[in-house]
């Protein structure tokens, strides 16, 4: 069986009590991309200042549902965040262990591609199994090489649209409201994006300017002001905006 479950990787699932609810509704205010439309998107949860807090992936559920693909360490809180949010409203928000996240390198049936770059491969959720197979270390690997950011280690307390969130068709300008908006929508009317989280190679990464450091691919994530990063390197999704500001 190939191997394809990313076991750091957990589903939150979003459900109404009563038929009136609108669980989009809820959501659509809350996060940077419009969940109303087609899914799956990638969206971000942001303090009201546009940093990032958590990034994940909307899906749509049975009954009125969404689900959220987010980070396994951070799903609980980031339910328990969401949750803050909820007030009155009839809506359950829960880490469901009985669903699983799966991905393979290359399309197939069954699966959809990912809505952040179409290299990174296709994605899908089933039920766990006792026989999955954990796919995390070819899908960090996979991503990395693409240069794709991901998780609250690499992207954590960054601006959102210096994670690459335009070019990663992460963010909606279109769709109204959401915590930290105000900021999100300013930097991009002003072309204010000084600074880009890019994938180098570890003996080129700045330690001040370090996410993260994977020494079992040389690779880091680093946080740097665009004229610092290496366009002959950049992945070629990167580099529009990277003369974005000029």
């Amino acid at each position: 069986m190939t191997a394809t479950r990313l076991f750091e990787r957990a589903v939150i699932r979003l459900s109404p009590r009563d038929a009136e609810e609108d669980v989009v509704g809820f959501l659509q205010g809350l996060v940077t991309n419009d969940v109303a439309g087609r899914l799956p998107v990638y969206a971000g949860l942001l303090t009201p200042q546009g940093k990032t807090m958590f990034d994940f992936l909307v899906w749509p559920g049975s009954k009125g549902e969404l689900l959220i693909d987010c980070e396994a360490e951070a799903a609980e809180e980031l339910s328990k965040r969401l949750s803050l949010y909820r007030l009155r409203r009839a809506i359950d928000i829960e880490v469901d262990p009985a669903v699983g996240v799966h991905w393979q390198r290359e399309m197939g049936d069954g699966g959809a591609a990912d809505p952040r770059l179409g290299a990174l491969g296709q994605r899908w959720l089933s039920p766990v199994g006792d026989d999955d197979e954990a796919a995390d270390g070819a899908w960090r690997a996979h991503r990395l090489s693409l240069g794709v950011p991901e998780g609250r280690a690499e992207l954590g307390d960054i601006l959102w649209l210096e994670t690459n969130a335009v070019e990663l068709h992460g963010v909606s300008f279109n769709k109204g409201c959401y915590i930290g908006q105000e900021n999100t929508a300013r930097m991009n009317w002003r072309s204010k994006v000084n600074r880009r989280l890019a994938v180098v190679p570890l003996e080129l990464s700045e330690e001040k300017r370090r996410k993260v450091a994977y020494e079992d691919l040389e690779l880091a994530v680093d946080h740097l002001r665009l004229d610092a990063i290496d366009t002959d390197r950049a992945p070629d999704w990167m580099k529009p905006g990277l003369t974005a500001a000029d």
